[in-house]
């Protein structure tokens, strides 16, 4: 349901990915809503893969969500505009990061980073 900042990354991820070309197999991508109310399981499983055939959507409940968002330090609320019960925006941070495979902050990219920047350096950290 985000408008904007969402496909934004998640489609710089998946062209930095790919850029990669057999290194980006190395990269598991995944997508951890902040909205487990409207993102169901079922939601996730078409909006996935509309971006990447190996991009993994993770939902929870509530207060999963909000301990992954708290672990991480992500920001996330409902917006406070003028909008209907079940047609709200969602504030939150827009931060793509990349773990280890034992889950180990790695290094993180922030919004706006270019696909080419973050091919780049992910390059560096896989070579």
């Amino acid at each position: 349901y985000c408008p904007d900042v969402c496909p934004t990354a998640l489609s710089d991820m998946i062209v930095a990915i790919d850029d990669l070309g057999p290194l980006g197999a190395r990269i598991q991508p995944i997508f951890i809503t902040i909205d487990p109310a409207r993102d169901t399981p079922d939601r996730l499983k078409t909006y996935v893969p509309k971006f990447h055939p190996r991009l993994v959507g993770l939902s929870g409940s509530l207060a999963q969500i909000t301990a992954v968002a708290k672990a991480y330090r992500v920001y996330f609320a409902k917006s406070k505009g003028p909008t209907a019960v079940e047609d709200y925006l969602m504030d939150h941070s827009s931060i793509i990061f990349l773990m280890d495979p034992d889950g180990r902050y790695v290094i993180h990219f922030n919004h706006g980073t270019g696909p080419e920047k973050m091919a780049e350096r992910l390059r560096e950290l896989l070579s």
